[in-house]
């Protein structure tokens, strides 16, 4: 490392220069890296829900229908003219209301109320819209209803989160960072002795940032939660491995070595053990490259590599830029803010044995308890407050209409008795609140040579006969699966595993059964990952088996807290929270 050392400090302006002429260009180029919002574009290919997105696009025009619209005091006529609006924009390509499932033209006491209610109630119209999955489309469409519409009526659904979650978390992301940056900075001054320290620990992260963040683009585009996440969780990860340089570089300085001895030994000292906290780290993101779940190895291969950066940076940049810069170093010393921790350790030895014995009674009622939380599985619920326009917008609608979800079923044609019997049986299932079929709309005895070719279009296929299926339930109530799964079981009476369902409501059971199974194989691997790590590092067995542990029961710790509060998690929360502390061990 010697000689490593001195090269880097020999060529130092030349590196500093390509460090920050690489990170400029890369703070240009970021922007450019493509962020996907969908949670089903993650899931594996041969997830049933999957190959029944895939079905539909090969044997139909016309996607799930993925939007709903609340239009508070509006009459019939008003809302039939609303109607037409919503008809005439353009990624639109239908509008289900009333009118589709009961003639209005007739006294509506003579309709059955429940299927009123569930489209116009107290003067208010709900609207079922399905929007184009074109992108651009998309969110062109959400916004001209929005105008339509009006800020005080209401509309959510997988359409709306995916056309406006890229500017939502855009600006998340933007005051996520203006709140880390100074909250960071403020720590780093008040916790070393120097008031420029601080500076070169930024810089030197910051760099590490860009750097992976423009390297992106080799993977065409990443996931909505790697771009979240990724630069504020490398921020975190990263910054001890500068700090502990430095602390060294200071050390050594202080026992009256010159400035490029200090930092070669400092280097020296500091490699193996920078090395091998962000080999933990790395191997601890590569066990999740073996999930099957997509965004696993999407962030994985992200933030192994945003390690990788940063490791450069510090080994690479950070020596450079110190011995340029430490007079500055010097000129800002300061006094500690903060006493050393030596009466701390002490208290600590005193009270090993009870801490350890605490340590031994809850970690029984902690494992227990962390295995208990509920968990959210999707994208929907995300913005669920009233903290944006898409979450007041979400509660509005589920509090006047309640939970709703569509699915589009694809059965087999060619027997319209069958589709009958099924079409009966979903209705008299109660969490289903509506069905719209070929056999409902037309007739079980009407040869389709007679339907209208548009409305056959989207009803029957080549090959299939689509049930369009509202179910009353949200991916937030509690028994939501259990719902869901009376309809499979339906559709698996009569017609097997031919039957073919798609839906955001399907795409998430199908993530939670995948999440589910990963969970504890990647667990498993991060842990034998960062043990053998330990096991080369110290050359014990005892030290990894003590640290594994303490690892563990931290884990549990963590995930008991919310168990105790009552609090529901996001899946991607309860995976963050695991490897967060698996890597700063």
């Amino acid at each position: 490392m010697e000689r490593y050392t001195s090269f880097i400090l020999k060529h130092r302006k030349m590196i500093i220069v390509v460090f920050v002429f690489l990170a400029v260009v890369c703070a240009g180029l970021s922007t450019k890296v493509g962020v996907n919002y969908k949670f089903a574009d993650y899931l594996p290919n041969d997830a049933a829900s999957t190959v029944a997105l895939d079905t539909m696009e090969k044997e139909y025009s016309q996607p799930v229908p993925n939007m709903r619209v609340v239009i508070h005091d509006v009459t019939i006529p008003q809302a039939l003219d609303y109607k037409k609006k919503l008809e005439q924009v353009d990624g639109v390509d239908e509008v289900n209301w009333l009118d589709d499932v009961v003639d209005i033209y007739e006294p509506l006491e003579n309709a059955d109320q429940d299927t009123i209610d569930e489209w116009y109630k107290d003067s208010d119209a709900l609207y079922s819209i399905t929007v184009v999955d074109d992108e651009t489309e998309k969110k062109a469409a959400v916004d001209e209803i929005r105008d339509i519409i009006g800020d005080d009526n209401s509309m959510s659904g997988t359409a709306v989160t995916d056309a406006l979650s890229p500017f939502h978390t855009s600006s998340d992301i933007q005051k996520i960072m203006l709140f880390v940056l100074p909250v960071t900075f403020i720590v780093l001054l008040l916790t070393t002795n120097s008031w420029f320290e601080p500076v070169l620990f930024m810089i030197t992260i910051g760099i590490a940032i860009m750097l992976n963040r423009e390297t992106n683009l080799l993977f065409g585009e990443i996931s909505f939660v790697t771009n979240a996440a990724g630069s504020v969780r490398q921020l975190a990860v990263s910054m001890d491995y500068s700090i502990f340089l430095l602390h060294r570089f200071a050390e050594n300085r202080a026992e009256g070595k010159d400035v490029q001895d200090a930092m070669v030994v400092a280097v020296k000292q500091s490699t193996g053990s920078v090395l091998s906290s962000g080999l933990t780290t790395v191997t601890g993101f590569a066990a999740l490259i073996l999930m099957r779940f997509k965004i696993g190895p999407d962030m994985g291969w992200v933030m192994a590599k945003a390690i990788v950066f940063s490791l450069l940076c510090v080994l690479c940049f950070l020596p450079a830029l110190a011995i340029s810069t430490y007079k500055l170093i010097d000129k800002t010393q300061h006094k500690a803010f903060f006493p050393d921790f030596h009466k701390f350790a002490g208290a600590v030895m005193k009270l090993r044995i009870p801490a350890f014995l605490i340590a031994v009674v809850i970690a029984v009622p902690c494992f227990i308890a962390q295995g208990g939380n509920s968990f959210l599985y999707g994208g929907s619920r995300i913005y669920s407050t009233d903290a944006t326009q898409m979450g007041r917008d979400l509660l509005s609608v589920e509090e006047e209409y309640g939970a709703s979800n569509p699915l589009v079923i694809m059965v087999p044609k060619g027997d319209t008795s069958k589709e009958s019997v099924l079409s009966e049986e979903l209705k008299d299932n109660e969490n289903v609140t509506s069905v719209i079929s070929y056999v409902d709309s037309v007739g079980s005895t009407i040869p389709d040579g007679f339907v209208p070719s548009d409305s056959l279009s989207q009803l029957y296929s080549e090959n299939y006969s689509r049930f369009v299926v509202t179910i009353s339930t949200e991916k937030s109530e509690e028994g939501w699966t259990e719902k869901l799964n009376e309809v499979y079981k339906i559709c698996e009476k009569y017609y097997g595993d031919e039957a073919r369902i798609a839906g955001d409501l399907a795409s998430t059971r199908d993530l939670k059964e995948t999440i589910t199974e990963d969970n504890s194989r990647v667990n498993t691997l991060a842990i034998a990952f960062v043990f053998a790590i330990l096991l080369f590092n110290f050359k014990s067995i005892t030290l990894p088996v003590i640290l594994t542990l303490v690892i563990e029961l931290s884990i549990w710790i963590n995930l008991a807290i919310p168990y105790v509060q009552g609090t529901t998690l996001h899946c991607f929360r309860q995976r963050q929270k695991i490897f967060r502390k698996l890597q700063k061990e």
